[in-house]
């Protein structure tokens, strides 16, 4: 059974930066693509960010040049490095994977439990 536990979340002032982790278990598939998904209240949850196992990346427009998504396949781990943040980036971030590489069409087959980020202006 495929696990995904993320961590990192916090409060910060807008224009600070955090770093989102998302540590992966039970998952050997060798195609595969992990997510960055957020949602704020009373508004629907959206993609953040994707990756897949071709390296292919993709970007909300509303991130893209401030946020970057990356992962260490030997610690099992995908990270989301947000920096210039904004308070209408807080929301729960949560990580989310499936066992193709449609993250960026498709709805995720797994989620974490999510972690909240905060952003003070």
């Amino acid at each position: 059974q495929v696990q995904l536990v993320e961590s990192g979340g916090g409060s910060v002032q807008a224009g600070g930066s955090l770093r989102l982790s998302c540590v992966a278990s039970g998952y050997t598939y060798s195609r595969y693509c992990m997510a960055w998904f957020r949602q704020a209240p009373g508004a629907e949850r959206g993609r953040v960010a994707t990756i897949d196992s071709d390296r292919r990346i993709s970007y909300a427009d509303s991130v893209r040049g401030r946020f970057t998504i990356s992962q260490d396949n030997a610690k099992n781990t995908l990270y989301l490095q947000m920096n210039s943040l904004k308070p209408e980036d807080t929301a729960m971030y949560y990580c989310a994977a499936r066992t193709d590489t449609w993250c960026s069409l498709l709805a995720p087959e797994y989620w974490g439990q999510g972690t909240q980020v905060t952003v003070s202006s």
